[in-house]
């Protein structure tokens, strides 16, 4: 069996840890930062946001439909938010991701911790994580 990468990113937001923690909750937020690359434009976003509940995400890219699909393990408001994950398209097998957010003084940091990742995929989703938290951050300051 192939061993598996863990990927760790975290990002300090000048905001409270409810409105970070809300923003992957809500459908409307959470389309505009959550797995879109500046080529793709999302086409779908479907949220159930309880345990047990599932998410779906297409974005199209080169005129190509990519589906990120999960299910809630945990959603602990607004300190913590675990989900499995899977990118069909690159992968059958599910992977896990933990968010933890932590109040700070000016705001809140958060922890996100993705296990499981195929070690091909290490360096590509560190950055896709990493570009998913600056994307939350932009829109957390507009609105």
């Amino acid at each position: 069996m192939e061993s598996r990468a863990e990927i760790s990113v975290s990002r300090h937001f000048a905001t409270s840890c409810e409105r970070v923690f809300d923003a992957w909750l809500t459908p409307a937020i959470a389309r505009q930062f959550l797995f879109t690359t500046p080529d793709s434009t999302m086409i779908r976003a479907d949220i159930d946001a309880h345990v047990g509940g599932k998410f779906c995400f297409i974005d199209q890219r080169d005129g190509k439909d990519i589906e990120h699909i999960g299910q809630y393990l945990l959603i602990d408001r607004p300190r913590q938010l675990i989900f499995t994950f899977a990118v069909p398209e690159f992968s059958s097998e599910y992977t896990r991701v933990d968010i933890t957010i932590n109040a700070v003084d000016k705001g809140c940091d958060l922890i996100l911790t993705h296990t499981g990742v195929l070690p091909d995929y290490a360096e590509r989703t560190r950055a896709g994580w990493s570009s998913i938290l600056s994307k939350l951050d932009e829109i957390l300051k507009t609105k």
